[in-house]
């Protein structure tokens, strides 16, 4: 459980380095380009919900959401406990370590940034426990997003019918290191059950096995 637990960490630690360092660099809205690439840019937003931008509903929402998150990954948490202790393949429990670190990654940012950040806007940049306290009550921190990879944006050809000379961009989500190990460990999963296909199991290996 040792190395998996090492993975988590520093994926939690990579993830909130980078939005304190947004969070407390960058105006709402910023926008910069990484390297100079044109496709790969870090623009701080933030959101109250799910991962790459979106929202989840109101107050009531935010606050299930949040609870739903934390309630899954102590149970991942369990299951991955109990894939170690049965001597699981170890594309399954790394894949299932990057989605825990991932969800605790972004339950942090719910949890306590209302608390200890002010507020981000288009004018000021957010500081670190604020005299005046933060932005919001524990439980109703928004997370915060950065990477943004807008691989394709150009117009349409006018040629073309009805959406001619439109313009045209392709992934416009905006995620975090979070998303990113979540979306990884759940593409690992899943390459891993087709992969193998019935040959996926959870059953204890023998010490002949071993």
């Amino acid at each position: 459980m040792k190395k998996p637990l090492i993975l988590i960490f520093l994926i939690l630690l990579t993830d909130q380095i980078i939005k304190i360092y947004v969070k407390t660099h960058f105006y709402l809205g910023e926008e910069t380009e990484v390297l100079g690439l044109s496709w790969f840019k870090i623009h701080f937003l933030e959101n109250k919900g799910m991962a790459f931008g979106m929202n989840f509903g109101d107050t009531l929402g935010k606050f299930l959401l949040t609870f739903v998150r934390i309630a899954a990954s102590v149970f991942i948490y369990i299951f991955m406990r109990k894939l170690v202790a049965r001597n699981e393949n170890k594309v399954i429990i790394y894949s299932f370590a990057l989605i825990l670190a991932g969800a605790a990654g972004n339950i942090i940012d719910s949890v306590f940034y209302g608390v200890l950040f002010s507020s981000s806007t288009f004018f000021q940049v957010a500081a670190f426990l604020p005299e005046g306290g933060g932005y919001a009550p524990l439980f109703f921190g928004k997370v915060v997003d950065m990477f943004y990879f807008p691989l394709i944006d150009t117009s349409l050809p006018q040629w073309l019918p009805v959406v001619g000379g439109r313009h045209f961009s392709f992934f416009d989500a905006v995620f975090n290191f979070s998303d990113a190990a979540i979306t990884i460990g759940v593409a690992m999963l899943l390459i891993f059950i087709l992969v193998n296909g019935k040959s996926f199991s959870f059953k204890t290996q023998t010490d002949a096995e071993k």
